[in-house]
C-alpha cells in the first residue's frame, strides 16, 4: 500500500507546483521611452559679432565703411513639429554696439536691432538644423557736429541658418548665421544703405 502512496504523494506534488506557476503575477511590460520633440513655445538669451556694412552718398561722392562690434539680446518664438520636419517663428530684440567715425560724423552705427522670422527646419531628434527668413530692423545714428545725435530707423530683410541641440527635454543651445539687408534711409542728411553678417550664440528654454 505504501508503494502505491508514494507516488501519489510525488503526482500531488507536481500538480500543486504546477498550479503555483499558472498562479504568479504577469511581469509588467517597460513604459515606452519618450520621443522628443521640438513643438511648443521658447525663449532664451544670445550674443555674437557683427560686420554692419554702410554706404553713404554724400555730394562729393560715395563712402562705404565697415562697422565691427557685437551684440547682445534675446529671442522667442514658437515651434511645430510633424514627423522630422520643423515649422515656427522667431523673434529676436537686441542691443548693438558698433561705432566708428565716417565723414564729419564723430559717430555713426547702430544701437538695436530686431527681427520676426520663419523657421523651417529637419530634425534629427534633439538636433534641428534649421533656415530662416523674414522682416528685420535696425536703429542708425550719426552724431555730427553742430547737429547733434539724428537717429532713424532702417527697415529690410534677413536670412540665415543654424542649429539648435538640446541638452535635455528643455534647455537647449543655438548657433546661428545670418545676413540682414536693413534697407536705405535718410540719416542726417545723407542717404545711406545698412546690410550686416552676423554669427550668434545663444542658450534657450523650451516649454
Amino acid at each position: 500500500m505504501k508503494y502505491l502512496l508514494i507516488p501519489a504523494l510525488l503526482a500531488l506534488a507536481s500538480t500543486s507546483a504546477v498550479a503555483a506557476d499558472l498562479t504568479e503575477e504577469p511581469v509588467a511590460a517597460a513604459a515606452p521611452a519618450s520621443v522628443f520633440t521640438w513643438s511648443g513655445p521658447y525663449l532664451g538669451v544670445h550674443g555674437g559679432g557683427a560686420i554692419t556694412k554702410g554706404n553713404f552718398k554724400f555730394g562729393s561722392g560715395d563712402q562705404s565703411e565697415d562697422f565691427k562690434g557685437g551684440f547682445f539680446g534675446n529671442f522667442f518664438g514658437y515651434n511645430y513639429q510633424f514627423d522630422k520636419v520643423v515649422v515656427g517663428v522667431d523673434g529676436n530684440i537686441d542691443y548693438n554696439w558698433n561705432n566708428k567715425a565716417v565723414a564729419n560724423a564723430s559717430s555713426v552705427g547702430t544701437d538695436w536691432s530686431g527681427a520676426v522670422r520663419g523657421r523651417v527646419g529637419y530634425a534629427f531628434d534633439n538636433l534641428l538644423i534649421y533656415g530662416a527668413a523674414g522682416w528685420t530692423a535696425a536703429r542708425g545714428f550719426a552724431d555730427v557736429s553742430g547737429s547733434g545725435d539724428g537717429k532713424v530707423v532702417f527697415s529690410g530683410w534677413t536670412a540665415g541658418t543654424g542649429v539648435d541641440y538640446a541638452f535635455t527635454n528643455n534647455i537647449f543651445a543655438r548657433a546661428e548665421y545670418r545676413y540682414s539687408d536693413f534697407g536705405s534711409k535718410e540719416l542726417q542728411g545723407v542717404k545711406s544703405d545698412l546690410t550686416e553678417q552676423s554669427i550668434n550664440l545663444g542658450v534657450g528654454l523650451k516649454f
